[in-house]
């Protein structure tokens, strides 16, 4: 039996197909890198930290100098949350204040955790 051209085309399109999806494959991540910050847990743990450095300044700090806080304690993993900044702690400050819609700022979230 001999095989047309339209056939040997079918047949080499099919494998190098299968190739390159074998190849796309290989190269996505198949499991979490070590610095992912972005999941849940990953995303609790930081929110610890603040809470902690809130309690422990007494709600007495704007945002600013929160992020200074938090920065520096000695909690905070600078090799996984290398990526922290101003704008995330937003995020997460405003995350908790649509969980807990009693609070508005660092002083009320202070004596959220007090209370």
């Amino acid at each position: 039996m001999e095989l047309t051209t339209s056939s040997w085309m079918l047949i080499f399109f099919v494998a190098l197909l299968t190739v390159s999806i074998w190849k796309i494959y290989a190269f996505l991540p198949n499991k979490p890198l070590a610095d992912d910050d972005t999941t849940k847990e990953s995303q609790e743990e930081l929110l610890k930290v603040i809470l902690k450095v809130i309690k422990e300044s007494e709600g007495e700090l704007n945002r600013e100098e929160l992020f200074k806080r938090v920065k520096s304690d000695e909690t905070f993993n600078k090799e996984k949350f290398w990526r922290f900044n101003q704008n995330r702690l937003n995020q997460l400050l405003s995350h908790y204040h649509l969980e807990n819609p009693h609070t508005n700022n660092v002083a009320d979230i202070y004596k959220d955790l007090k209370g």
